[in-house]
């Protein structure tokens, strides 16, 4: 699906039944100032992020693109996969902690990530301004990896260079 501007969005998948959006900027344009994540969400998925579990099943909300080369768990296999996160590692912590810290949205079930992806895709709305500060606090663990290990050691740290990958930075230039 490719959306352009001005779009309206219906979703229906596992998470959400009729759920609607609209797309008020060009894909990947128009971010906020503050906001200027190092990945796409296709590179992100291509990358391997999330143990492949997540967006298994939003595949028609976005452009198939996307999913090409989209490391994914196998489906109606419980749990997810860490091998196919692109540290190898799991840097994931359950939906069910991000709901009890109050970490989701209502438009956005799945959390921080889908937010991202149909931020991502023109939709802007009233949780933007508090996704990206979350997003800014991520960028602590960049300093910790300059901090902590030589330039281009991707064994250094490899959790730590997994969770930056799933907030969008690109923890192997670090």
């Amino acid at each position: 699906m490719d959306m352009v501007k001005n779009e309206w969005i219906v979703v229906h998948d596992t998470m959400q039944k009729n759920y609607r959006y609209r797309c008020v900027e060009l894909a990947g344009k128009n971010f906020h100032q503050d906001f200027r994540p190092d990945l796409t969400p296709k590179e992100m998925l291509e990358l391997g992020v999330f143990g492949g579990r997540y967006m298994r099943d939003c595949t028609k909300e976005f452009p198939a693109d996307w999913f090409i080369h989209a490391k994914f768990h196998p489906k109606g296999m419980p749990g997810h996969t860490k091998e196919l996160n692109y540290f190898g590692v799991d840097a994931s912590q359950p939906l069910s902690v991000w709901i009890e810290k109050g970490w989701i949205f209502p438009d956005d079930p799945r959390g921080w990530f889908q937010w991202y992806c149909r931020y991502y895709m023109g939709r802007r709305g009233p949780d933007d301004d508090q996704q990206i500060k979350r997003w800014k606090s991520i960028n602590r663990h960049v300093a910790q990896i300059k901090k902590n290990c030589g330039r281009g050691d991707l064994a250094c740290r490899k959790k730590q260079r997994q969770a930056l990958l799933h907030w969008a930075y690109d923890s192997r230039k670090l």
